[in-house]
């Protein structure tokens, strides 16, 4: 029990940390969306380069785990969307699919299952996070912008949706890392 609250505590502590900064206005809130930037553009992708290079490959591309968090991921969000749909309308059906799929595996998930299980806690993490950043929050992403849309532009909004999944640096990071861990390669 211990050494898990001596692994969990520093996380928590932390956010707790981040509150107060907010509440006492020691951290305005113009800087908040720049430390977003941070974490989002630099830091989380850099753990995520980092362990993806420590990790096989195999564990990063499980077919078990991949396929078990994608059906996972499909029946919940199915049945948020069949739920609210019909009362809430697709956009905000499709924003709360999203917000019941989302574990939000990188930014604690990846960080406290490493701290907790070992290294080999990373490989299934991050199959969890390509698939929530690739399947999961671009097809939500998508049935929202198509609900905004009115049935006009469905290939945009799953356009979009896709640029914005591309576009996100933690696959990237972590494929970088994939390929220097079969290269066999390390950072200087």
């Amino acid at each position: 029990m211990l050494s898990i609250l001596a692994v969990t505590a520093p996380f928590f502590a932390l956010v707790a940390a981040g509150y107060a900064a907010g509440r006492l206005h020691l951290l305005p809130e113009s800087a908040i969306p720049g430390l977003n930037v941070f974490v989002q553009c630099f830091a989380l992708p850099a753990m995520l380069l980092r362990l993806a290079m420590a990790t096989p490959i195999s564990q990063l591309l499980d077919p078990a785990v991949l396929l078990c968090w994608l059906g996972a991921a499909a029946l919940v969000v199915g049945l948020v969307l069949a739920v609210s749909w019909r009362r809430a309308g697709l956009k905000n059906a499709a924003f709360g699919a999203l917000v019941a799929t989302f574990p939000n595996s990188g930014f604690m998930g990846v960080p406290l299952l490493v701290g907790l299980l070992g290294p080999q806690a990373a490989g299934p993490t991050i199959a969890v996070l390509l698939i929530d950043v690739f399947v999961t929050s671009s097809l939500c992403i998508a049935l929202a912008q198509a609900g905004d849309a009115a049935g006009h532009g469905t290939r945009r909004a799953l356009a979009l949706a896709l640029r914005g999944a591309f576009g996100n640096p933690l696959p990237w990071a972590t494929a970088l890392g994939a390929l220097f861990s079969v290269a066999g390669l390390g950072l200087p």
